[in-house]
């Protein structure tokens, strides 16, 4: 709780500062007004930027992807975390800055002196006229067991109590490793807020809210946009580049095989093909997916065997309850006392009625490591299946 605490108390500091200026200036602005010096003009502004939109995607810089990846990596394979600053547009959560937490997730010391880091930090960017406005945090995985850390769950709702728009940002970067950057945004749902509320996992209220596996979390689409600077530079430099004429020749010529004596220049290295792709060591990744499936399966069938054996008493305790009223119903002698006793026996069983929040999270684990498997099961069997056409041809 001492990181959970590290992470969102500088939030509410910053917003009792935020809440204490505003008021001051409010009624620095009433008096003005009051003595007709000042008068707030609203002429000419988007009545759209003063609604609130609920959130459609999240905006991301590149210094803000370079940044977690980078922080990330360095950590490797321990679990890190950090804070997203930015702005909510229109529906678009812009995130244009982020810092690293100092201390591990779950790390029970310096929560003091982590929380001081974080305001400091972010009163640090507000004087620098940067975007200081929380709007979430990030926190790497490992091969997408995010579900299996707790306290995403509990930190993404002290951030939506706290601040309604804001997000969780999950890197993977054994998957990115695979070839493609792996970024995950998400939010808990409105439906899964108000069960979490109220710490009342019950079938009953599952299915009062509609809850389902799917819908405890919602994810938003990323989209990575560059300043035009920035895109103007790239430009600038493709088109500035230059390549020898024997070179653009030989590219420009078509092969059906690669010539192995054929060489690219070592400054022209991004051109030099990558055979990285066509690596057919899959055996420790999938060895390591099917480890955690099998795992969480473990778990989740530890989960359901609670489940059944509070529903075989709730049962039995049923099933006295209605004997002796079918009994008394028939005209045989039975007391209230006994009646009562029964009752209350039920409802002790009742009241004991195990949280399926836990099978809520390992179902979306198992369904993560399924797609997962199959996402990377399909183009490993299609370079398979390549390499196997061509030893047959030869």
């Amino acid at each position: 709780m001492s990181t959970l605490a590290a992470i969102v108390g500088p939030n509410k500091k910053l917003l009792a500062e935020e809440e204490r200026r505003k008021a001051a200036a409010a009624a620095a602005s009433a008096a003005a007004a009051a003595n007709g010096e000042m008068t707030v003009n609203l002429e000419g502004l988007d009545p759209s930027l003063l609604d609130e939109k609920p959130l459609e995607e999240v905006q991301l810089d590149p210094l803000v992807v370079l940044k977690i990846t980078k922080h990330c990596r360095d950590h490797y394979p321990e679990l890190t975390t950090g804070q997203l600053i930015g702005v909510d547009v229109n529906g678009t959560l812009e995130v244009t800055n982020c810092f690293p937490f100092t201390s591990k997730l779950g790390d029970e010391e310096d929560g003091d002196d982590e929380a001081e880091y974080s305001l400091q930090m972010l009163r640090s960017l507000r004087n620098l006229n940067y975007d200081a406005n929380t709007v979430g945090w990030y926190q790497s995985t490992n091969l997408g067991s995010y579900w299996n850390v707790q306290t995403l769950i509990e930190t993404q709702f002290s951030y939506q109590t706290t601040i309604s728009h804001s997000v969780v940002i999950v890197y993977d970067p054994t998957r990115t490793m695979q070839g493609n950057l792996c970024l995950r945004a998400m939010r808990l749902s409105d439906a899964f807020m108000e069960i979490y509320k109220t710490k009342k996992f019950t079938m009953e209220s599952l299915a009062q809210h509609k809850m389902t596996p799917s819908s405890v979390l919602e994810t938003l689409p990323i989209r990575v946009v560059s300043s035009p600077l920035a895109s103007a530079f790239v430009h600038q430099l493709e088109e500035s580049t230059s390549y020898p004429s024997t070179l653009t020749r030989s590219l420009a010529t078509p092969r059906s095989t690669f010539d192995a004596s054929f060489h690219l220049p070592a400054n022209i290295a991004p051109l030099t093909p990558n055979f990285e792709n066509l690596a057919l060591g899959t055996d420790a990744y999938l060895e390591k997916h099917l480890e955690y499936l099998g795992e969480t399966i473990e778990d989740f069938g530890q989960e359901q065997w609670r489940w059944q054996g509070w529903q075989r008493s709730t049962q039995k305790e049923q099933a006295k309850l209605q004997q002796l009223q079918a009994k008394r119903a028939v005209g045989a002698t039975v007391s209230d006392e006994e009646i009562n006793a029964a009752q209350l026996a039920l409802n002790r069983v009742l009241a004991t009625e195990p949280s399926r929040l836990e099978s809520l999270i390992k179902t979306n684990q198992i369904d993560t490591y399924a797609k997962q498997i199959n996402q990377f099961v399909g183009p490993s069997l299609t370079k398979m299946y390549m390499i196997k056409a061509f030893v047959g041809g030869k």
